[in-house]
């Protein structure tokens, strides 16, 4: 049994990435986006990474997974009663994070380091890697210009049409030394791309550091999962990102975003008929229950996407000799 890399963000990617965790323990390594992190009163906050730790902490909120469970919001209260800004909301137990993220960055510790004491402090045993020490940052193209994701996603509450996105310093970037050990593994069994919106939640990631290029390159199985059955989004802002861009709802669209990167893509059961014109893409097609409501449903989803890596393994090496 070798070593699994998921690619992961938002609160359905931190679900798919605890089933794995479920299965593999240590030998998995999460990498996670961080397109999204913003700073905010003088703290830094990376709202993917810190859903990443809840979950697989088991201290995620079972109703809002970006926040540690029986989350107060008397900070909030205070800073507004002293005119402070009414968004984003922000949770007491959440601060934690923030604050000790800051303050290790500004003692030059990097990104990286300050996560693995994190997830230490938590008894996590997998690694969860931010996508790179370097700062990206997701801006969503819109009519009124280029707009940061946050402020996008808090301030205008996904309101503005989409027309395209940018991902800042991306080309610069390089992903972290740990990242590479772990897509470098020899015993590397598989790559998931965790159902996450593929915009600004996964292409964050393939764009930083040449991700795109090493996975097409590595040789291993890259399994995407789909975030959208039945054609909507399980959670967030995909489905209207994708109408908005002149894109279908649909499991076969999203696949289109993971073309020459991939070699599976896993459906949900409910959109068995789109199984047919994904695999009219290249690509091979698995269909599970893709929606996670119960630990249970997170260790079968995971179990599914790991038994399909390992028969498109078994299929290339066949068809190699």
């Amino acid at each position: 049994m070798g070593t699994v890399v998921a690619l992961a963000a938002q609160v359905g990617g931190a679900k798919l990435a605890d089933g794995l965790y479920r299965l593999r323990g240590k030998d998995l390594t999460v990498i996670v986006n961080t397109g999204d992190d913003y700073e905010h009163l003088g703290l830094s906050f990376s709202p993917d990474l810190d859903t990443l730790i809840y979950t697989l902490a088991g201290i995620a909120d079972a109703a809002a997974g970006w926040e540690p469970e029986g989350e107060t919001r008397a900070v909030h209260a205070s800073l507004k009663s002293l005119g402070g800004p009414d968004r984003p909301l922000l949770g007491d137990k959440s601060l934690a994070m923030a604050l000790l993220r800051s303050h290790g960055l500004a003692n030059e510790r990097s990104l990286t380091e300050v996560t693995a004491e994190f997830c230490h402090r938590l008894g996590i045993a997998a690694r969860v890697l931010p996508m790179s020490d370097d700062p990206v940052r997701t801006h969503v193209l819109t009519e009124q210009g280029a707009i940061p994701f946050p402020e996008y996603f808090t301030t205008m509450a996904c309101e503005p049409a989409v027309r395209g996105f940018q991902y800042a310093g991306a080309e610069e970037a390089r992903l972290s030394d740990a990242a590479l050990d772990a897509l470098h593994a020899r015993n590397l069994e598989a790559v998931v791309i965790c159902p996450a919106n593929p915009y600004h939640a996964i292409r964050p990631i393939l764009e930083t550091g040449g991700m795109r290029d090493l996975l097409r390159k590595r040789g291993v199985p890259v399994i995407a999962v789909t975030p959208v059955v039945g054609g909507k989004a399980l959670r967030g802002s995909a489905g209207k990102m994708m109408r908005e861009l002149g894109k279908e709802p649909s499991a076969r669209a999203v696949a289109t975003e993971y073309l020459r990167i991939i070699h599976g893509f896993v459906i949900d059961q409910e959109d068995i008929a789109f199984a047919q014109s994904v695999r009219a893409l290249g690509l091979q097609v698995a269909a599970a229950n893709t929606i996670m409501r119960t630990i249970d449903d997170r260790v079968a989803l995971a179990r599914a996407v790991l038994d399909f890596a390992g028969a498109i393994r078994e299929r290339n090496l066949a068809e190699a000799q």
